[in-house]
């Protein structure tokens, strides 16, 4: 029996994802969130970070955190250890069929604004004209489009210069959904993926390797692109700040990023699984 069967504490793997949930919007944790995975952790609850953020955009943060453990990145293509600073998995785009649903996705809707994420552990993050990134992650420009095909991807970011995100996805679904998987991961960010990949698809391989399955887990979340990871475990949090879609699938809603939601829920937990005097 686990740690955290024999502790009481009801899940024995934690996913989080990272933006709008573990972190608040100036991309720290609270020491209050810090606390509550400490305690969750002691109970025998193992903690993963599932981010779209591919591994050159979450390091830093998992770094800060003292994390030694497995972190799912880039909505699951690439499964990273951490404490060894090695990629376990990695899932690439194929470029020939990524070409081929942006053809798909300018003949329905328009030009698109591009930017695109490079494999591996160094990968840079491409930014062409016009794309608007947010917040100050480095970025490398993208000037000549052919470029975008040089090297092997983990994702492509679109933008529309008039259409909302949530109206861009669905387009980009329709035109090329059987192309490339479109994921909407927040305003502004609509990515195109490699086929049926999804941060479950992640999370299940990172769960494996430590022996746990989907009845383990309860996972965070606040965007469209965390539904499969929600509907994947046993409970499903959304935060208060999250999508309207996610938060019609999830087994509850947690109080705000910027309000603790995650520590809320896990002291929640600690609380109603500790021995009574």
């Amino acid at each position: 029996m686990s740690t955290a069967a024999a502790s009481g504490f009801p899940f024995q793997l934690i996913a989080t994802d990272l933006d709008g949930t573990l972190l608040r919007s100036d991309e720290s944790v609270s020491q209050r969130t810090r606390e509550a995975l400490a305690a969750a952790a002691a109970a025998g609850a193992a903690h993963i970070v599932v981010t779209g953020r591919a591994v050159p955009w979450t390091r830093h943060i998992l770094d800060d955190l003292g994390y030694q453990g497995l972190a799912v990145c880039g909505q699951g293509a690439q499964v990273y250890d951490a404490g060894e600073h090695r990629l376990l998995t990695a899932i690439t785009l194929d470029r020939q069929l990524a070409a081929v649903a942006l053809a798909k996705i300018e003949a329905e809707v328009g030009q698109l604004y591009l930017a695109a994420s490079r494999a591996g552990l160094e990968g840079e993050v491409l930014v062409g004209p016009g794309y608007a990134l947010h917040g100050s992650l480095p970025t490398a420009p993208l000037t000549d489009v052919s470029d975008l095909w040089a090297a092997p991807l983990n994702k492509i970011y679109i933008q529309h210069p008039t259409m909302t995100s949530d109206e861009l996805a669905e387009s980009a679904r329709q035109a090329a959904g059987g192309f490339v998987t479109v994921a909407m991961a927040g305003e502004g960010i609509v990515e195109l993926l490699p086929l049926g990949l999804t941060k479950a698809t992640g999370l299940s391989l990172a769960a494996r390797r430590l022996g746990l399955k989907s009845a383990d887990t309860i996972a965070f979340g606040d965007m469209p692109n965390d539904i499969r990871m929600l509907t994947w475990s046993a409970h499903g949090v959304a935060m208060a700040n999250a999508h309207p879609t996610l938060k019609a699938i999830a087994t509850e809603v947690a109080s705000s990023n910027e309000e603790d939601g995650i520590a809320e829920v896990l002291e929640r937990l600690l609380s109603a699984d500790a021995p009574q005097p």
